[in-house]
């Protein structure tokens, strides 16, 4: 989980949430309308729109642009965007995988390719790396939502497999499988949750130096400016003395 969490706070205090808000509107706006186009456009028939438009939420989108993302689904010259997952290795042997939503998988492929070889890092098959990752739901809650004995008491409840606390929030994890069961049950104990989605942990995390870690934040930042990509999940660790040159 440290690599999880250490990459986290990295972006956090980086501020990267607020000099990237308009592109960031642009990739949960794209994610509601493949949600809206894969279902029915209403939330409490949908869960994948439902879970959309609630992680939408939590990152302050305006409804406006919310309804527009749904409406766009409807129309017959709306883009149909393929959900396409790449893997590749960064420096150090880093193992890094990319999720994105794309019109034009060539374009996509190409970009993502340019960004590791110019990083010095290389893209491979699919499952070159997945395999030492497991893919799991991840519920997050607010830290007014109640504390971590709280938190853990509802999770097992639940039917989640574990909670993580930090300064941020609490992380539940669940399996993928039953994120949306285990969501609506937490729902019914804390409220609704801060976000809901799925995610790739890190079986085992690989130290970098820090020479290495500013490299991968660089190819990291590429990725995430590309707009087809919606997320991007590394397993690389760096110490408490470099986490803190790198949050300066």
């Amino acid at each position: 989980m440290a690599g999880h969490s250490q990459f986290k706070n990295i972006m956090h205090r980086k501020g990267r949430q607020d000099s990237v808000r308009s592109k960031m509107f642009s990739k949960l706006a794209r994610e509601i309308t493949v949600a809206a186009k894969a279902g029915l456009p209403d939330p409490s028939m949908n869960a994948r729109l439902r879970l959309a438009i609630q992680n939408a939420k939590a990152q302050s989108m305006p409804k406006d642009n919310i309804d527009r993302a749904i409406k766009k689904a409807a129309g017959a010259d709306g883009e149909n965007y393929d959900e396409v997952r790449y893997e590749g290795y960064g420096p150090g042997g880093t193992a890094i995988i990319v999720e994105a939503l794309t019109d034009n998988r060539n374009r996509t492929a190409s970009n993502i390719r340019s960004i590791f070889t110019k990083a010095g890092g290389a893209l491979g098959e699919t499952g070159s790396v997945s395999f030492s990752f497991d893919h799991v739901g991840e519920i997050t809650y607010k830290l007014s939502a109640g504390d971590a004995d709280k938190m853990m008491e509802a999770a097992i409840e639940a039917g989640a497999d574990d909670v993580e606390t930090d300064e941020d929030g609490h992380y539940i994890t669940c399996a993928f499988e039953s994120l949306g069961e285990v969501a609506k049950a937490l729902e019914a104990t804390l409220g609704e949750a801060d976000t809901v989605k799925s995610v790739w942990r890190a079986q085992n995390n690989v130290p970098v130096d820090e020479e290495r870690a500013q490299s991968l934040l660089k190819l990291i930042d590429s990725l995430e400016d590309d707009d087809d990509v919606q997320n991007v999940y590394s397993n690389f660790e760096v110490s408490e003395e470099v986490l803190a040159k790198l949050s300066a």
